[in-house]
């Protein structure tokens, strides 16, 4: 396997960053992850406008064009001869001081392309269970949720605490205790035949997968789509489930925190967005040439 990093591409053993990068040091970065399909990248676009976004938000210049990331993507897909993938596309602040400052720190860009399995395969036929946990989002008004940069201890705490009660995704409340997302991916709920989703207002990442599946809904399922304030309770007397995210893509749930959702099945929506979300990967893109 080869990485690119920096503008060369070097076996994965020989791709090294600096024990001094910010990245390393603070979680000082941002970062993307995107797949690709039969040889399509899925809305690269839109991944690298919101990597753009997250960088100026954090005060972090890319040392190279969006064009020219986008050219990068391809090859690094080329020279791992993958057509289907998952991307991590990574940009820290670089190397520096062992202070605070990023005075003098030189971005580095490392693009990695492998294949990733989140969840079970029979997860996404039977629907999974997952937990609310104790850890809190971090306050929209403290880091922009739409921020997606390195330092993820926060999600990754609440992983730690949903694996340890037994489930493999953790539902995570902001601070006055409204459902926001999961740790690794937004959640959807179906009441009364109509789509609901946390809003970004209540710290919600604006998830590319997120929009591809608001999109099917009203225009393939004609279906009302509605970003609200979603409770705890609100989640347990749900018709429908289930979770989205570009490693994940849409998975089933069927029971949070011991409620069974509904009669313990993934729901026909769900089914249905899975099947034309899954048509839309393999058919839109950029191609890998």
């Amino acid at each position: 396997m080869k990485i690119y990093l920096d503008g060369i591409f070097v076996e994965k053993e020989d791709a090294k960053i600096s024990v001094f990068d910010h990245g390393l040091l603070y979680g000082d970065g941002v970062f993307e992850g995107i797949r690709a399909y039969n040889g399509r990248i899925f809305r690269l676009k839109e991944h690298l406008e919101r990597l753009w976004s997250s960088a100026k938000a954090i005060n972090l210049t890319i040392s190279i064009g969006q064009k020219e990331m986008e050219k990068a993507v391809i090859k690094t897909l080329i020279v791992n001869k993958f057509l289907d993938a998952y991307i991590r596309l990574i940009v820290t602040r670089g190397s520096g001081s062992l202070g605070l400052s990023p005075k003098g720190c030189v971005p580095s860009i490392i693009i990695i392309a492998d294949h990733i399995s989140l969840y079970p395969e029979e997860s996404y036929d039977k629907g999974m269970e997952v937990v609310t946990v104790s850890t809190r989002k971090i306050r929209q008004d403290s880091l922009s949720p739409n921020i997606k940069s390195l330092n993820y201890l926060n999600n990754v705490l609440a992983r730690m605490q949903a694996i340890k009660s037994g489930a493999m995704e953790a539902v995570m409340l902001n601070a006055e205790g409204y459902v926001v997302e999961c740790s690794g991916d937004n959640i959807f709920l179906v009441k009364k035949g109509i789509l609901y989703t946390p809003s970004s207002t209540d710290g919600a990442l604006i998830g590319i997968t997120r929009d591809a599946v608001m999109e099917i809904a009203r225009n393939k399922l004609k279906l009302t789509v509605k970003e609200e304030r979603i409770s705890t309770y609100d989640v347990y007397t749900a018709a429908e489930c289930f979770l989205t995210g570009t490693a994940a893509e849409i998975i089933p749930v069927i029971a949070v925190d011991s409620r069974q959702i509904a009669d313990g099945k993934p729901g026909n929506i769900t089914l249905e967005l899975m099947k034309e979300f899954k048509n839309l990967t393999r058919s839109t893109g950029t191609p890998i040439k």
